[in-house]
């Protein structure tokens, strides 16, 4: 605990320690009192305490989540240290205090992986992964890298993302003695040829494709080229790996897939259902110049369905300690807002091992928890940085709340499943969906539209496709493109586009 206040040196007072432990309560370590948790409140009133500072490598996330809980109740500014023996030694400096980590406010204690699986799909295979700079991409890295894999395949679209990501793998090979080729690919999963190119030169065996556009308000403004990413550019990703044999390919998805009310979902949800149609289909239909043919199906199809990550780009975290940061107000669309949360290392050794139980065509969702509201959330990062919130109880406090209103696609609250009863498998956080979807010869038509609306721009065609096709697809809100707003709309396609040609 620090108290009273900083000095001109901008050190801290360190007044006490606290612990669960009875048998050192009462001692005098550095000359401070190890004082009781229970007497955490009476503390910081006597001694008008500013800061406290948590050394609890060891806890479980539920005591944690406990500790922070009631901690949130006092007037202080909670951050972590390394641990309590170098904080008693002297030898953590105030450079060393760190604000919480975001799975301190929701995380819980993640189950053990099971190595088997982890290693399944990946030990000595040519493995590729799109939206390799993004957030679930970047860490789907991170832990294949540790199965060891022949090659790593990065692709995206973003040079600078692409960049980080290859450097940082290559520190890690470097730290750690791996032997694996990674590859920086910078393509678009939109240019086909260029991902038909890949895939034949480099003949990956298994592929996570997390490339997408996913950021709600962005997409419903933007309609046209987040479905042509989101499912034609899966189209395209999925049709390289049947091409070039490869043996299991798996979808990173979304809870705003189930029942969506925005495009970003209704595209996912479609993105889904060209992999369930694929993976019941034996061979699919190439053509090369003048040269037909038929390739069979032998790539397993599956999909993990989640909920938000932690801490992801342009998430709501970030947000809400950046808007701390600059005095507030903290921006919260709707009071009765709530949403699933997962940190990004647990979503993606999930997404691993999910993948490699799959059998074909399967929907897999992934235990999220309990759903948190983002009010909460938001008094919660105010308590924690030691700040109160300014509302009519509270006129004078720090920081204000302000209700924003649901923007345009928004739900108050996300589902994991469309259908009911899912079934176990053999790992605890992680369940089976019983998904209906629709045969190829009928969504491939569907498609052939789909894409002739996007390349019009013709959003409320785009949207009546969608509606068609996803189970419990129905928008609450006007057209808000952004193109069609200004009345721009660019002349329809008299034939289909080469290179999309329907699987035979």
């Amino acid at each position: 605990m620090a108290g009273g206040h900083i000095v001109r040196t901008r050190h801290f007072k360190l007044l006490g320690f606290v612990d669960d432990d009875r048998t050192k309560v009462g001692r005098i370590i550095n000359g401070v009192p190890v004082i009781a948790a229970s007497s955490i409140s009476d503390f910081v009133r006597t001694w008008q305490v500013t800061d406290i500072l948590l050394a609890l490598p060891r806890a479980t996330r539920e005591r944690r989540n406990e500790i922070i809980a009631q901690l949130s109740a006092l007037p202080v500014h909670v951050r972590t240290v390394p641990n309590m023996t170098e904080l008693a030694s002297g030898s953590v400096t105030v450079q060393d205090f760190r604000e919480l980590d975001i799975e301190d406010l929701l995380g819980r204690d993640p189950v053990p992986p099971q190595p088997e699986l982890l290693a399944r799909n990946l030990a000595g295979k040519v493995v590729a992964i799109t939206g390799a700079g993004g957030s679930i991409g970047s860490e789907l890295c991170r832990q294949i890298l540790a199965e060891r894999p022949q090659r790593l395949l990065l692709i995206d679209h973003g040079e600078y993302a692409l960049y980080a990501i290859h450097g940082e793998l290559a520190a890690l090979c470097q730290q750690r003695g791996l032997a694996v080729d990674l590859v920086p690919l910078l393509a678009s999963i939109n240019d086909a040829p260029r991902i038909a190119q890949i895939f034949r030169a480099f003949l990956p065996a298994t592929v996570y494709h997390a490339a997408a556009y996913k950021h709600v308000p962005m997409v419903e403004h933007n309609a046209a080229p987040s479905v042509v990413n989101n499912v034609f550019g899966t189209l395209n990703v999925a049709r390289a790996a049947i091409e070039s044999r490869a043996s299991h390919f798996v979808l990173v998805s979304t809870d705003k897939a189930v029942r969506p009310t925005n495009i970003m979902g209704a595209s996912k949800r479609m993105a889904e259902l060209v992999l369930q149609a694929l993976a019941a289909r034996g061979s699919i239909g190439v053509s090369d110049g003048s040269i037909a043919a038929l390739v069979p199906n032998r790539t397993c199809f599956s999909i993990v369905r989640f909920g938000n990550v932690l801490d992801s780009s342009g998430s709501v975290v970030p947000l809400f300690r950046q808007q701390v940061a600059n005095g507030g107000p903290l921006t919260v669309t709707d009071p009765r807002v709530t949403r699933y949360f997962m940190t990004i290392p647990e979503a993606a050794q999930l997404v691993l091992q999910a993948g490699a139980m799959a059998s074909g065509g399967d929907v897999f969702v992934l235990d999220m928890g309990q759903p948190v509201r983002i009010m909460d959330l938001a008094r919660r990062i105010i308590e924690l940085s030691g700040l109160r919130v300014r509302d009519a109880e509270t006129p004078h406090g720090d920081v204000e709340i302000v209700i924003t209103g649901l923007r345009p696609g928004e739900k108050l609250y996300e589902e994991l499943l469309i259908g009911d009863n899912p079934e176990g498998t053999p790992h605890p956080r992680i369940m089976k969906a019983r998904e209906d979807f629709v045969p190829w010869p009928e969504l491939s038509a569907s498609l052939d539209e789909l894409w002739a609306a996007t390349q019009a721009n013709d959003v409320e065609r785009i949207r009546a496709i969608l509606a068609q096709r996803v189970s419990g697809y129905e928008s609450e809100s006007g057209v808000v493109d952004h193109l069609s707003v200004a009345g721009t709309q660019a002349p329809r396609p008299a034939a289909p586009v080469r290179g999309l040609e329907r699987p035979g």
